[in-house]
Formats: C-alpha cells, sequence, structure tokens
C-alpha cells in the first residue's frame, strides 16, 4: 500500500497538469483548383500540421476523380465507356462505380428528372463543349438526339454498367463534385481533423462546429450582375449543394434558354425557380438533388423534396422580386 507521504507528489502533478489551459486551435487553409473550377478546404487542429503533404493527398485524390470522372479527359473511365458504342458491360472502379449508383438512384426516384446521360441534349441546345449556339434546334434534331437519352438506357449490376442503347453517354458534372466534397472529407477525419469545411466550387461541406461556433456558410442571391447574399445558414456535420440557371443561359426572340434540361421535354426549363439549395449530410446526394429540384417547377420540387425529407430551400423569381420558399425540413435552418 502507497503511504500517504508517497502520493502526495503525485497528487500535487495530477492538480498541476489538470489546471493547465487546453492548447488552442489554430484555422488552416488549403486551395487549388480541380474539376474546371476551384477548392478550399480549412480545418482546425491543436498541432501543427504537415501543410505541403496534406495538400498532396488532397490533390492526389482529385486528380484520380478527374482521371475517372472528367468529361473534359479522353482517356478519363467514363469517357473510354462513353466512345464504347456496344450493349457489353463494363467494369468500373468502385469510385465512379459509386458515383452512377447515386446518380440512378436519384434518377429513378425522380420519374427520370435528374438524368446522367442527358448530356447530348445539353450540347444540342449550346450549353456543352461544342459552345454557343445562336438558334434553337428543331423538333426533328431533339427527337434524333433523344432516342438516345434517358436513365432508363444505364443498367448497373455492382461494377458491370451495361448501355441499353449503344449511343449512351454519361456526364457526371452534376453529381461528381459533391463526391469530391466527400473524399476530401474523409481525407481530413482520417487525419483526426473534426472541424473542417470543404468547398468545391460552391458545393460544400462542413464538420464540427469551430471553436468559435457553428460554420457560416452563405447562400447567394441568384443575380447575374454581382456577387451578393440571400441567407447566411449556421451548419454543423452537414454538406450544402446549390443549383442555379441565373449565369448561363441564351435568349433568343425574348426567350430565355436555361442551360438546365429537363429530360421529359428534351427542353431547357421554362419555370421561375432560379435556384435550389439542398442540405444533407452527404454532398454527393446533396449535388445531386441540388440539380433535380431546380429542374422541375417550385410547387413540384417542395412536393418531392418533403415527401422525401429533404431539406430545400428555393428562390423564385417574381414580379416583385425574389421569393424564398423552403420545405418543412428546412424550417429548423432558418434563422
Amino acid at each position: 500500500m502507497w503511504s500517504v507521504c508517497r502520493l502526495l507528489p503525485l497528487l500535487l502533478l495530477l492538480l498541476v497538469v489538470g489546471c493547465q489551459p487546453a492548447q488552442q486551435a489554430t484555422e488552416y487553409q488549403l486551395q487549388g483548383k480541380t474539376m474546371g473550377t476551384y477548392y478550399v478546404v480549412k480545418f482546425y487542429s491543436e498541432l501543427q500540421p504537415d501543410l505541403t503533404a496534406l495538400q498532396q493527398e488532397l490533390d492526389t485524390e482529385l486528380e484520380l476523380i478527374n482521371d475517372l470522372m472528367s468529361t473534359y479527359r479522353p482517356e478519363s473511365e467514363l469517357m473510354r465507356f462513353n466512345r464504347q458504342q456496344t450493349t457489353e458491360p463494363v467494369t468500373l472502379t468502385p469510385q465512379t462505380a459509386t458515383v452512377i449508383a447515386e446518380a440512378i438512384r436519384i434518377g429513378q426516384q425522380s420519374g427520370g428528372i435528374l438524368d446522367v446521360t442527358v448530356g447530348p441534349l445539353v450540347e444540342l441546345w449550346g450549353f456543352g463543349a461544342r459552345g454557343r449556339i445562336t438558334h434553337a434546334p428543331d423538333d426533328a434534331q431533339q427527337e434524333a438526339v433523344r432516342a438516345y437519352v434517358g436513365i432508363d438506357k444505364i443498367v448497373l449490376d455492382g461494377l458491370a454498367l451495361r448501355k441499353l442503347e449503344p449511343r449512351v453517354a454519361i456526364d457526371l458534372s452534376t453529381i461528381a463534385k459533391g463526391y469530391g466534397v466527400n473524399r476530401l472529407a474523409e481525407i481530413l477525419l482520417a487525419h483526426g481533423y473534426q472541424s473542417f469545411m470543404v468547398d468545391i466550387g460552391g458545393d460544400m461541406r462542413v464538420g464540427a462546429a469551430k471553436p468559435s461556433g457553428l460554420w457560416k456558410i452563405a447562400v447567394e442571391k441568384p443575380v447575374s450582375t454581382e456577387r451578393s447574399v440571400q441567407r447566411i445558414l449556421a451548419l454543423e456535420n452537414m454538406a450544402l449543394a446549390t443549383s442555379g440557371d441565373y449565369r448561363n443561359y441564351f435568349e433568343e426572340d425574348g426567350v430565355r434558354y436555361s442551360h438546365l434540361i429537363d429530360p421529359r421535354t428534351g427542353e431547357p426549363i421554362q419555370h421561375k425557380t432560379v435556384s435550389s439549395t439542398v442540405l444533407h449530410p452527404d454532398a454527393m446526394t446533396a449535388d445531386g438533388y441540388a440539380t433535380t429540384l431546380n429542374v422541375l417547377p417550385a410547387d413540384e420540387a417542395l412536393a418531392f423534396a418533403n415527401q422525401h425529407q429533404l431539406a430545400v430551400l428555393l428562390i423564385v423569381k417574381t414580379d416583385q422580386g425574389f421569393e424564398e420558399r423552403y420545405s418543412e425540413a428546412f424550417i429548423p435552418f432558418l434563422n
């Protein structure tokens, strides 16, 4: 048994250690370019991180995603699949299969509104790599392209992806950024950084609150003439994605043609919703739903959001200006 005299120094040591102030967490930031846009990572750490090694790890992951899923890299896994004019199954990497599986799930759930095969129609309407058009395509041109567009024309079985129509091409731009956000967040978590913010071109995910409080994330006002804030959201352990058509459109004879194509009609959307913001724990899922709900008219979008318990903020253009409409699950985030 220890004597009181032997215990006293130990008790004094515990008291001294217990009274030491906790080390202050410091904010660190890394940034770069990826997927045709920017990325920014912020995180808090009590210890000095190796920022060079961490940036290299983040960049390597983003390069891998581009090598797998970019439509601007001719030898990406996705573009090799697109070029294969056959209905034979192709074995994908787990990463690409994960993204396509979620795109198919949301596409089927929404009745084909999220459609990662819609790229040829986007090109036809002048919003793809071939550049802008000055005249809207006629009905015959649209019908010719719609023959090989549709989420029901691809089948994924595990890692095996198959076209039911050989001319089908897939574009994952409506969901791949969100996947990239998830992967960077997972890297930060693997290093033990619980309080973080990842932003890839406006798709975001935050972890635990900062030392000063919740993360403050701005929802942009949907105007093309300036950068301004519509609303500030206070978030933790949440992802955010916004889809809008207020910067990418053309006009002909007084008609405004959005870059967002409604797969049901094969034409640009014509309704008054100018942006949709989705909150979800998963950034890839938020990304896919944001596009889905911006394609749908506001009433349909809110009905869908409420049916599936999605936290959604819509901004609708009216004669009096912009009007906010939101789902029931978004109410707790209003402040």
